[in-house]
């Protein structure tokens, strides 16, 4: 059960009190998963936050160019991540732009550019993939082996060192979807297993008192059919996208259409620091009540 510390009085507040931004990725959960079985936690995100069960990644539907995207505020046209074999010396595509990371331009980038003395960290479960961002740029990288050292660490990390930007990825349900398929015993029991660390995410953030200045976005990359994903499909393409926390409006199904680059773009708008103009993004803004967007940080200048 989801403990009642998280107050839902905090989310009527605006965007100016934001500390801490937390972005959940679980790989592998598409859209067509939640739409199936919802689990309580993930009912939880709907009721008290926005959300949207028909966000889209990008092509193609595999991690790196996905997770990408997500950080980066643009598709692989524009950071040029179009496998999971990109590295940032090893690529098919240059980037359009470079930021000062010698990449394109990330929302680690841009926080660490706009405020230097902001604590920026990456938790993976399994092997990782930090280089997505601009390397030396976040404080704090941590690879566990599985999902629940990878919760433990970052809720450590999160409680004792409040960081303004949190990036966790969770590999459970991807790693179910490869070995059994997509829609065996074994993805949904990854899925529950999923909801109860969302669950801990969310009771550590309450019992700890950060719930009132943190915003947690929960997504993924893509999802997957039979034990593979890669291709054009709808059950690929399409993943959710949760936003919870003060400003934002409780109970609402986002009706403007969502792409994964609009992630960074809502931090960005969250901290009002300044969108770089290489990212297509636009923030998800029907998230947020009018009076969080009067009183919060504003459009990015």
């Amino acid at each position: 059960m989801l403990a009642a510390v998280w107050s839902t009085a905090c989310f009527a507040q605006g965007l100016s009190q934001i500390k801490t931004v937390i972005v959940l990725g679980i790989d592998g959960l598409g859209a067509n998963a939640l739409r199936s079985r919802l689990p309580e936690n993930f009912q939880a995100l709907q009721r008290e936050g926005a959300f949207s069960l028909k966000a889209r990644g990008v092509m193609p539907t595999v991690t790196f160019p996905n997770f990408a995207s997500m950080l980066s505020g643009a598709g692989p046209e524009q950071h040029g991540v179009t496998s999971n074999r990109w590295r940032p010396e090893q690529f098919d595509i240059a980037p359009s732009c470079k930021g000062t990371g010698g990449i394109f331009p990330t929302i680690f980038g841009v926080l660490r550019d706009e405020r230097p003395q902001a604590k920026l960290a990456m938790f993976f479960d399994g092997e990782g993939f930090p280089f997505i961002v601009e390397r030396g740029v976040p404080d704090h990288i941590n690879s566990a082996e599985g999902p629940d050292k990878t919760m433990a660490a970052a809720l450590a990390y999160i409680t004792s060192q409040k960081p303004a930007l949190v990036f966790l990825h969770l590999d459970l349900m991807d790693h179910a979807g490869h070995t059994e398929g997509f829609d065996s015993p074994a993805y949904w029991q990854a899925l529950a297993h999923a909801n109860d660390l969302l669950g801990e995410l969310l009771r550590t953030l309450g019992e700890s008192g950060m719930a009132a200045s943190t915003i947690l976005i929960v997504s993924s990359d893509h999802g997957g059919i039979g034990k593979n994903h890669g291709g054009t499909s709808m059950t690929e393409l399409e993943i959710p996208w949760f936003i919870r926390g003060p400003g934002v409006v409780a109970g609402r199904e986002i009706s403007s259409p969502i792409n994964t680059f609009d992630t960074a773009a809502t931090i960005a708008y969250i901290f009002g620091v300044k969108q770089p103009a290489c990212w297509i993004a636009k923030p998800v803004a029907e998230a947020f009540s009018r009076a969080a967007l009067a009183t919060g940080s504003g459009e990015p200048k």
